[in-house]
């Protein structure tokens, strides 16, 4: 993990503090019989922090000798009351995995003991004790606060993944509503524009109907756009769903396919993701029919099972504008809308001409 040269300047300037702090208790207790080695040992117990977060182990190891080897010197007080072995105890099991940490840790209880025995000779072991304590106490607070920085990296990461799955959802939705209403406009000013000059109740027809579905997709195009606003204060309009399902159905046969709904089993509301879902691929479907089937006809068999939820559109098409492929854009993503909610789609040529999809979505058993 990169360091931060902010962080860097901080550890740079805790251990010039520290180090300053330290000579000078040294030379507090300085009687004129304290060797110049003395002063450089005890700066070593604290100004390697500077370099903590670059070598965490290499630093407790360092400041962990030169404590070990100023008590053996005999003076009667730590330099600095422990406090740059305590910072590394905590960086280590900060940065390292937990058997590093144990052992260093032990390291330092073990130089710890040793160095009250040596600089304490009338020492009590409850002190010892206490003191041990405290650097295990570093450990743990260490230790948490590792756990506290990954559980945040966790966090931004679901964060991460939850926006790119929305804005794979945002841009599925957007095909949707472009693909289906964009065909319909398409085939409709092409009708208006062959009988413009022969039959004019047609084209006003089906100028009116570009109108319509031109009003829609620009609707659900700002919808859309209103989720991605930040500042957006207002309500959105609902999503659509199979309650909307007949208005599709009517802009399909304004569009000049002709299509017939058959509805079996219980009515009863899906949950809005599945709901969501079949209405999708009820769009997709009749668009392809209209962009590929040619002249045909379609039927849309709605079946509510006690388990599953089944939407099949079918058509009898032969195909005049190019097959569709089982593979294309479209129906792949109708497969993911389907998998998100654990169903299953499939679709592909019938035995007896045209084509057919087949959405099948669990569902809570009714009553």
């Amino acid at each position: 993990m990169p360091v931060e040269p902010k962080a860097i300047h901080l550890d740079v300037l805790l251990a010039v503090v520290l180090t300053w702090l330290t000579l000078d208790t040294v030379r507090n207790y300085d009687d004129g019989t304290v060797a110049p080695v003395t002063y450089l040992l005890a700066a070593l117990t604290v100004a390697p922090i500077a370099l903590r977060q670059r070598a965490p182990v290499t630093t407790a190891l360092v400041v962990l000798g030169a404590l070990a080897a100023y008590s053996e010197l005999g003076r009667m007080a730590f330099p600095n009351a422990g406090v740059g072995m305590l910072v590394c105890v905590l960086t280590v099991a900060t940065l390292r995995p937990r058997p590093v940490t144990a052992a260093v840790c032990a390291t330092a209880a073990v130089v710890l003991v040793f160095a009250y025995m040596r600089m304490t000779p009338d020492f009590a072991w409850s002190e010892i004790v206490q003191a041990v304590l405290v650097v295990f106490g570093a450990w743990v607070l260490g230790e948490g606060t590792k756990r506290w920085a990954e559980r945040a990296e966790r966090l931004a990461e679901r964060a991460a993944r939850a926006a790119a799955d929305e804005r794979v959802r945002i841009a599925r939705e957007l095909h949707d509503v472009v693909a289906h209403h964009m065909s319909v406009i398409s085939l409709q000013a092409g009708v208006a524009r062959y009988v413009l000059d022969t039959d004019l109740a047609t084209a006003r027809q089906a100028i009116g109907t570009v109108g319509e579905a031109s009003r829609e997709a620009l609707a659900e195009l700002r919808r859309l756009l209103d989720v991605l606003r930040v500042d957006h204060d207002g309500e959105l309009a609902p999503q659509p769903g199979l309650a909307s399902l007949g208005e599709l159905v009517e802009r399909a046969r304004g569009a000049g396919l002709p299509v017939e709904v058959a509805v079996t089993g219980e009515v009863r509301d899906l949950p809005s993701g599945p709901d969501l879902c079949a209405y999708r691929v009820a769009q997709e479907s009749l668009t392809n029919v209209l962009k590929h089937a040619g002249p045909a006809t379609a039927r849309v068999d709605l079946d509510y099972g006690e388990h599953t939820f089944t939407l099949k559109v079918t058509d009898d098409g032969a195909g005049a504008a190019g097959p569709v492929s089982p593979t294309s854009h479209g129906i792949r993503g109708m497969r993911e809308r389907a998998a998100l909610y654990g169903g299953v789609l499939t679709a592909g040529p019938r035995p007896g001409g045209g084509f057919g999809v087949v959405l099948r979505l669990p569902v809570e058993e009714a009553g």
